[in-house]
């Protein structure tokens, strides 16, 4: 890898690291020092290996140089010598250096700690996502402005809300007690899935496809898959469900970065280990009683990775809708389901269906009876296709529409 190109690499991958364990070496309450500690480092990195050459094991030089300057804000910062020292002193001897543990599994034991403290109640959905991405995913302000089409402002506010939130509630970065993780493990699978779903579709971005988002939040969620307290069956269909949406990226655009509708993919383009490996989740998440949003959502996902457009299929994929609407309902599974019935009872009844919704402001909703109409009338269709327009947000949905509209 080239030296231009590397650090940007180690940013990506370690950043995250050094912040985390840092995050819980000093406690919530200084996670800003944590942040510009790692920030430092890279700076340092920056500054000097343009003349003194990559060193023979960049990583370690990384880790060596946040722990001394971890060191250092310790034995120097003031802070740290009115407070934060008397804290350490209760865990560390005086006469001796306290211990700053960069391993891969001390790395891997905080994400999964500071996963679950940033999930607390008391913090926005918003603003967990935008903490997950910027400690453990290692994203720039900027870029959480872009992912959500808002400014460094508000993202600023929203970090600081959320890291306000740590502080006053004590919220400390430490194993969830047995007994707790059912009742937090439901917010950070929320927050994982939020996650994922900005990066495979977004209202608030023109962007077909944001991959760094779906893979940090798959990165994220297989964290919880290979820790036994978290291993549990929603987990698995959590994970399951993005393998098997993610089978899919490569034939999701084209060369010109426009969105490729599902009936248009070409399937040599799917990644059938990642298909493989999501049955395999969806498998091991059947064990167990509880039946999730995940599960569901699962299943509907894999009969999408089988391409022959059947009767069976569709009316398996009906009634795993019917079952996710009475368990979570949303206008969104509600028209995917009114989709799946076309398909099983034919567009005349769907119609019937789907204006039952009535939901007028959703350019889905005209979208779906545009499709429905297509083979009825022509002129209704494309009556429902110039709303559908009217009301999306992004270009890409305005695009993939007028091509609907276009085939008519």
């Amino acid at each position: 890898m080239q030296q231009q190109e590397l650090i940007p690499h180690l940013f990506r991958t370690e950043f995250r690291k050094i912040t985390t364990v840092l995050c819980k070496f000093f406690g919530t309450e200084h996670i800003e020092i944590a942040e510009d500690i790692a920030s430092d480092t890279f700076l340092l990195a920056a500054e000097t290996w343009p003349y003194k050459g990559i060193p023979v094991n960049p990583t370690a030089w990384l880790y060596i140089v946040a722990k001394n300057k971890a060191l250092n804000v310790i034995r120097h910062h003031k802070i740290f010598s009115e407070k934060i020292t008397h804290d350490l002193k209760l865990s560390f001897d005086q006469n001796s250096e306290p211990e700053i543990d960069l391993t891969e599994e001390n790395i891997t034991d905080s994400e999964l700690q500071m996963l679950f403290t940033i999930c607390h109640p008391s913090i926005s959905t918003e603003s967990q996502i935008a903490l997950a991405l910027r400690i453990l995913c290692g994203f720039g302000i900027d870029e959480i402005a872009n992912a959500f089409l808002t400014n460094k402002e508000t993202i600023n506010k929203r970090l600081a809300r959320a890291k306000e939130k740590l502080r006053t509630e004590k919220i400390k970065i430490e194993p969830v007690a047995e007994q707790d993780i059912d009742q937090r493990l439901e917010t950070v699978l929320t927050t994982l899935y939020l996650l994922y779903n900005e990066g495979y579709y977004s209202e608030s971005n023109d962007a077909v496809l944001r991959e760094d988002l779906c893979l940090e939040a798959m990165r994220l969620t297989f964290l919880l898959v290979g820790n036994e307290s978290t291993n549990q069956p929603a987990v698995n269909a959590l994970f399951a469900l993005m393998c098997f949406h993610s089978s899919r990226f490569a034939a999701r655009k084209n060369q010109s970065g426009e969105i490729v509708l599902y009936d248009d993919q070409d399937e040599t383009l799917w990644d059938h280990d990642l298909i493989a490996r999501g049955a395999y989740h969806l498998k091991q998440a059947s064990q167990g009683s509880k039946l999730s949003k995940y599960h569901l959502e699962a299943s509907i996902a894999y009969w999408h990775t089988i391409k022959t457009d059947s009767t069976k299929k569709w009316e398996n994929i009906l009634q795993l809708y019917n079952q996710l609407l009475q368990i979570e309902y949303s206008p969104i599974a509600a028209l995917n389901r009114t989709f799946a019935f076309s398909k099983v009872h034919g567009n005349n009844k769907a119609i019937i269906e789907a204006e039952k919704l009535n939901l007028i402001n959703n350019h889905f909703y005209f979208t779906l009876l545009g499709e429905l109409y297509s083979n009825i009338d022509k002129y209704k269709a494309t009556d429902q296709f110039q709303k559908a327009i009217a009301l999306a947000k992004t270009q890409a949905d305005k695009q993939s529409i007028q091509k609907k509209m276009d085939k008519l």
